[in-house]
């Protein structure tokens, strides 16, 4: 019987699905059970052209991924998990602070998984909008899952785009990557820490890293410097620092002068600039975003006792930590907005409410943006209802 909501052209597709998963050997009883009940739901068309990774202003990327509460949380972590990551960077080479820093950005370290069911997920994308042949791949791969009794259908929940556990595997990189590390003869993302921090240190692996070489630095440029700039532009480290490139603490760069090295300038020369060296193209691969790699590293060289960035970006306006964020939605309920839960998660109708409080006090750009301005303006300004 098909599944409440589900058109003609989704029935077919589910149909096809059949066809396709019957040949890739899944059971038609697994099939059944997990695809032939979907109800659709086209609200995940809408995410397919937003990636916050993209959208987002450097500053407030890094500002939320990256604050005080994480660093915290992960040092504890690191503790805590001592024994598996000493394992773990023994068998994958793969240093603990980075495998942590993967796990605190991608999941908080295990607190939000997300919430949409995989199955769901996939089954639309597999049928409507874009890149519908991709998604019946991992649509495949997750019947694979559930097949190899690996992870129970109802505990596969995740992205909207499918990414699941602790450290959100798609299914396909599920199928190549993941490992069983903790022996129970599972690869469970979901329900094993172990599983998934030796698991992300094998994709790291599998992508190029190199053992005992850093990710890169924050470099100071000599004045007057035009050089090519950009992650893929590589040279050897020798040339960079031939001319004139060093640490903005001053400190050296222990590996060889032959190294390959890019000058990464995320918000051009007016921000921070950096040399990356190949950990920081594997970490790039993990997501497919620069700004989502500098955040991984830059957490991980929190977690082993750094700082921030010397040299600040090139705005007048930071961005919030989370604890900031809530406490911006905090200040516009008080103030009569009806944006729903406080969860530092600055959606549509946050932003909405925003835009009128920054019509309200004059501010430009109207925008909807939540910066440092905006959370001091509201703090000063106090509880006074809308009318």
């Amino acid at each position: 019987m098909p599944a409440a909501g589900a058109t003609p052209a989704f029935e077919r597709c589910v149909d096809a699905l059949g066809s396709r998963a019957a040949g890739e050997g899944i059971s038609a009883s697994v099939f059944d059970a997990n695809v032939r009940t979907v109800t659709p739901d086209p609200s995940l068309l809408a995410l397919l052209n937003s990636q916050p990774e993209f959208s987002t202003p450097i500053w407030d990327y890094l500002a939320g991924l990256v604050d005080d509460k994480r660093v915290a949380d992960g040092q504890r972590m690191l503790a805590e998990h001592a024994g598996v990551l000493s394992r773990v960077e023994a068998k994958y080479g793969v240093d603990p602070a980075t495998v942590v820093a993967v796990w605190g950005v991608e999941s908080d370290y295990g607190a939000t998984f997300g919430k949409r069911p995989l199955l769901t997920s996939l089954t639309t994308l597999s049928c409507m909008g874009r890149r519908q042949s991709f998604f019946r791949g991992e649509l495949i791969d997750t019947l694979r899952i559930i097949q190899s009794g690996d992870v129970a259908p109802e505990r596969l929940v995740g992205s909207w785009a499918g990414a699941f556990g602790h450290t959100q595997f798609m299914p396909s990189t599920y199928r190549r990557i993941a490992v069983d590390f903790d022996g129970d003869g599972r690869r469970d993302l979901v329900g094993s820490i172990p599983d998934a921090l030796a698991s992300t240190a094998n994709y790291l692996k599998r992508s190029g890293w190199r053992s005992g070489q850093p990710w890169g630095y924050e470099i100071r440029l000599p004045s007057g410097f035009d050089g090519p700039a950009g992650r893929t532009n590589r040279r050897p480290l020798s040339e960079w620092t031939d001319r004139g490139i060093r640490r903005v603490d001053g400190g050296a760069i222990p590996v060889s002068g032959n190294t390959p090295a890019a000058l990464f300038q995320p918000a051009g020369a007016a921000g921070p600039s950096f040399l990356v060296f190949k950990n920081f193209d594997a970490i790039y691969s993990y997501n497919a975003a620069e700004s989502y790699a500098l955040a991984i590293a830059h957490l991980s060289d929190r977690l082993r006792g750094g700082g921030g960035f010397a040299k600040g970006w090139p705005t007048a306006d930071p961005g919030l930590s989370r604890a900031e964020r809530r406490e911006v939605q905090t200040l516009l309920l008080a103030r009569g907005h009806d944006i729903g839960e406080v969860d530092g998660m600055l959606g549509k109708a946050s932003r909405a409410a925003i835009k009128l409080e920054q019509a309200r006090m004059g501010m430009q750009p109207i925008d909807g943006r939540a910066g440092q301005r905006m959370l001091k303006a509201l703090r000063a300004s106090g509880p006074v209802r809308l009318k």
